[in-house]
């Protein structure tokens, strides 16, 4: 019996001796983990700890944000798929790049298998957005003058090859016939700083770690990567607009360990809508450019199962590989 399969007895051990009811009853004696598998400053790490202050506040306990990058958020994943399903051990991470991660790497978990969704916590487009040193100002403007000028704009892949952004970029690429280089980065905060500062051109990246950048006048704003236009941004136009059914962005989601209890899944499930309905969590939330979701456990796990077939589909048909 393997480490994980003990773990896993034992849980199944507990719960026949103390009852589901019971266990979510003297749940949580001790501090609970977020892992977030990027560095601090993007868009999960805003949310883990936007979410974690508020959680720990009802909840009576530590809520400790960890981040753990590398691998294009595989690394942090892995960690947590392989941790203990005892509740004390979660990822937030944007769940549209783990359901491209199978199509791109040889992954050492299985998205379906080794996770159980927990909440899906939001949604929030991704912005295009250039540098100030970048002589475009619109779409158009942009795709005239990657193709004047083939592969001399640097394109910052947040997150790394095979991420969320990179994918972004590419089918934007593609469907312009336009080429640019792909920078990769560990994650978004890292790409934020070369483009405010010059080092990078382009790049497709999460609204809640970008708009500050765009309301201080430091990036460029063309479009937004939502089906339609963003509510909170009426005067920009979707890439939509020019390339039909064109959507992409950041889903934030958290997941535990398969086999962590029904019960704290449903508790943890419940505390992540109670946080997102707070007043002042949706106006941070509106502020930064994201908006709340409604899913249930059970609506998460559904929308994985049908986005893992389709994220395999684009990455075969645009022959994205990670050479």
């Amino acid at each position: 019996m393997n480490k994980r399969h003990f773990l896993l007895a034992t849980v199944a051990a507990t719960l026949a001796l103390t009852g589901t009811s019971v266990l979510a009853q003297t749940y949580p004696h001790k501090p609970i983990r977020i892992v977030v598998p990027f560095p601090a400053g993007g868009t999960s790490d805003v949310l883990a700890r936007l979410i974690g202050q508020k959680m720990s506040e009802k909840l009576g306990q530590s809520v400790v944000v960890e981040n753990r990058a590398g691998n294009a958020g595989n690394l942090g994943a892995d960690l947590v798929a392989k941790s203990a399903p005892d509740g004390y051990t979660f990822v937030l991470m944007d769940v549209g790049n783990l359901t491209i991660s199978p199509a791109l790497y040889k992954l050492p978990f299985d998205v379906q298998k080794d996770f159980v969704p927990v909440a899906m916590v939001g949604y929030s487009p991704h912005l295009l957005v250039v540098s100030t040193k970048v002589p475009v100002n619109s779409i158009g403007d942009l795709v005239n003058y990657a193709k004047a000028n083939p592969g001399k704009l640097n394109f910052a892949a947040a997150a790394g090859m095979g991420s969320a952004t990179h994918m972004a970029g590419v089918q934007f690429a593609r469907r312009h016939g336009i080429q640019w280089n792909y920078v990769p980065y560990k994650g978004g905060s890292q790409a934020m700083n070369d483009l405010v500062g010059g080092h990078m051109d382009v790049t497709f990246n999460g609204m809640v770690a970008t708009y500050p950048h765009v309301k201080s006048g430091k990036l460029k704003l063309l479009a937004v990567s939502s089906a339609k236009r963003w509510g909170e941004l009426p005067d920009t136009p979707a890439v939509s607009e020019t390339v039909p059914g064109f959507l992409t962005g950041s889903w934030q989601g958290i997941l535990a360990p398969a086999g962590t209890p029904k019960a704290i899944v449903d508790l943890i499930h419940a505390e992540v809508q109670r946080i997102t309905a707070l007043p002042d969590v949706r106006e941070k939330l509106q502020t930064l450019g994201a908006e709340p979701s409604k899913m249930s456990s059970d609506e998460f796990a559904a929308w994985i199962k049908a986005e893992l077939p389709e994220m395999a589909k684009i990455v075969r048909e645009e022959k994205i590989t990670l050479e």
